[in-house]
């Protein structure tokens, strides 16, 4: 083995600059060759097969494996199941950032994803450390992330003997969690180094595949220190063809588009094909609708962008379909779920939809009775067919006539807390329009604020999770989107999050500029605002009003508490400045309503109101 490629002796700080991809000397006979695109290529087996006498451990073979299949980062909590891989892993090109809960980390390497596009590993030990992480594997399913979970289980002679958090047929549920499924795309638990040529083969496959990939290698933990023998294959990269539709496809959706008026609705999976969207609505002169995760694509600023869908959303889009129902709906790359449509049939336009989705099974699920022409195709690809055959003719030009959401300046209060509506519109002034930060919003009203309130002209400025949304997610997330794009991430969260896994202390020992700002009115406040508007009283949202600044600045954070709305941009502008991980305490009026009601209709409507005959 190389020096270069494991060096003990390694400084933090070596550890953490930033690396370049290391190639292997050829007599060392790497297991693949290192991929320049490795998202966007596909492996073929070559047929000569590496022979070398074994020289690595099961452990080193993996890794060498996941350096060469372009993984930068590591994210997770050791443990003594996991000690071989784990010790491996820092001795390699893979920068590991060793986080202080397993929900945490898989939450981070999400975002880690979404911040460079290159794949990331979470690795935990047995027993808990597992079950800890599935909460955020589940959401890099859910969101489509592409991620490899490594983790511990006990070995075949010890298993159903109550070995030290035991992971085991005989102490927790195999099938889902150690198989593949709909937790995870690929799973096997790695009994043999034999296997590891599927293995390789597997996720390289899995890596290069439109959309997300989520893989699980379970691997005993004597058989992470055992010597491999495997004739590992050589694998050859070429580009994967991404879905298109067919011209017959294409000539059938200009002769729908062009028999009436129609809108265009974007979701997060058209987000690499902005162009080409924005040149389809000015050529046509179509409204143009987004959903929360879809922010951006189409610039909210654009004479033709009527609104955001869903939760947050905005009543113009409403008063569009009303007063103008478009004959068909062209949606690109949107489940159009609940958090996205609300199911609503106010949605359905005259004639239905033509709905582009690069997964087949996404078109006709939301609205099942809407008439509904399917095309599965990656969406920019389909848009530039479609603009290759529309007529130049075709040219409608509705500007004047589209309801627009007006942004309207808030005088501040000398007094009392912070309106949220006043910080989201200092946050668009400092943060959105003179900085380059991503900026997340955590489930709950701080996703309904900001997905309401903030604008954005360019996509990849604004993450939200609308589909698993689990609480914790931006508030632990914001550390690998920082430190996966070299810069300031900005996450929007309330207290309780803050106070269920914030990270702050991960940030603090890797020096990531995260910035954090909290909505702290001591409250779960979407949840007490929503009971109340749903008919249910006497329960109980209420938390114990907490210090954030003084908790970051005791970790090693920097931080500041904002009381008043004259405070704001200045702790912004601080905020975005500092080179150290930062906390900004908002101290927020809890009794301003959160823009929450179209999801309260929709719990209504699925009868989650108060109980009949029940007490008030």
């Amino acid at each position: 083995m190389s020096a270069e490629f494991y060096s003990p002796s390694m400084s933090t700080a070596e550890k953490f600059a930033p690396k370049t991809f290391v190639e292997l000397e050829p007599s060392e006979s790497s297991m693949f060759s290192p991929p320049k695109a490795p998202l966007l290529r596909q492996p073929q087996l070559s047929p000569h097969a590496n022979t070398t006498p074994p020289s690595f451990t099961v452990a080193e073979t993996v890794v060498k494996m996941l350096a060469n299949l372009g993984v930068s980062y590591a994210f997770g909590v050791s443990g003594g199941g996991v000690a071989p891989l784990w010790a491996t892993l820092e001795r390699s090109p893979i920068q590991v950032l060793h986080f202080r809960h397993e929900t945490g980390a898989s939450f981070a390497a999400v975002e880690s994803y979404f911040a460079n596009n290159r794949p990331v590993v979470v690795f935990t030990t047995t027993g808990p450390g597992i079950t800890n992480a599935l909460t955020g594997l589940l959401a890099a399913r859910w969101e489509g992330a592409k991620v490899i979970f490594l983790s511990a289980s006990t070995a075949s002679p010890q298993r159903g003997r109550w070995a030290c958090q035991e992971t085991s047929a005989y102490t927790m549920p195999i099938s889902g969690i150690f198989t593949s499924g709909t937790l995870f795309d690929y799973a096997t638990t790695l009994e043999s180094d034999a296997e590891l040529p599927e293995i390789a083969r597997r996720l390289a496959l899995g890596l290069t595949q439109p959309g997300g990939f989520v893989a699980h290698i379970s691997i005993p933990t004597g058989v992470q220190t055992s010597l491999s023998h495997a004739s590992l294959p050589n694998v050859t990269h070429t580009r994967t063809t991404v879905a298109t539709a067919s011209a017959e496809a294409i000539a059938e959706c200009v002769k729908l588009l062009s028999e009436g008026s129609f809108a265009i609705w974007v979701g997060f999976g058209a987000q690499s094909a902005t162009a080409e969207i924005r040149q389809l609505a000015e050529r046509t002169g179509a409204a143009v609708m987004c959903s929360p995760r879809g922010k951006g694509i189409f610039p909210e600023d654009h004479p033709q962008f009527i609104g955001v869908t869903g939760v947050g959303g905005h009543a113009s889009v409403l008063t569009y379909i009303q007063e103008q129902r478009p004959w068909r709906t062209l949606v690109l790359g949107t489940r159009l779920g609940e958090a996205t449509s609300f199911w609503s049939p106010a949605m359905i336009p005259e004639k239905g939809f033509i709905h582009v989705d690069i997964d087949p099974k996404v078109p006709g699920v939301a609205y099942p009775s809407a008439e509904t022409f399917a095309i599965q195709s990656e969406i920019g690809t389909f848009v530039q067919a479609l603009l290759s055959q529309l007529p130049t003719s075709s040219h409608r030009s509705l500007v004047g006539t589209i309801p627009r959401r007006e942004r309207q300046a808030i005088a501040l209060q000398a007094d009392g807390p912070v309106r949220p509506g006043v910080l989201m519109e200092a946050i668009q002034r400092v943060i959105v329009e003179q900085s380059d930060a991503v900026v997340m919003a955590e489930s709950g009203n701080s996703l309904a604020w900001g997905t309401h309130t903030l604008q954005f002209a360019q996509p990849h400025r604004y993450r939200v999770s609308t589909g698993f949304g689990a609480m914790g997610h931006f508030v632990t997330g914001v550390v690998g989107a920082a430190l996966a794009r070299n810069g300031k991430a900005v996450a929007i969260v309330g207290d309780g999050a803050m106070l269920m896994n914030s990270e702050v202390n991960t940030a603090v020992k890797y020096q990531i500029p995260a910035v954090w700002i909290v909505l702290n009115d001591g409250y779960y406040n979407m949840c007490h605002q929503g009971m109340a508007l749903l008919g249910f009283t006497g329960v109980d949202a209420e938390i114990p009003q907490a210090n954030f600044c003084g908790i970051a600045r005791n970790m090693g954070a920097d931080g500041i508490r904002v009381e008043s709305e004259s405070e704001l941009e200045l702790a912004l502008s601080k905020a975005i400045a500092s080179p150290v991980p930062f906390v900004i305490d908002v101290i927020i009026d809890p009794t301003e309503p959160a823009p929450i009601g179209s999801r309260i209709q929709s719990l209504i409507e699925q009868g989650a109101t108060k109980l009949k005959g029940g007490t008030p």
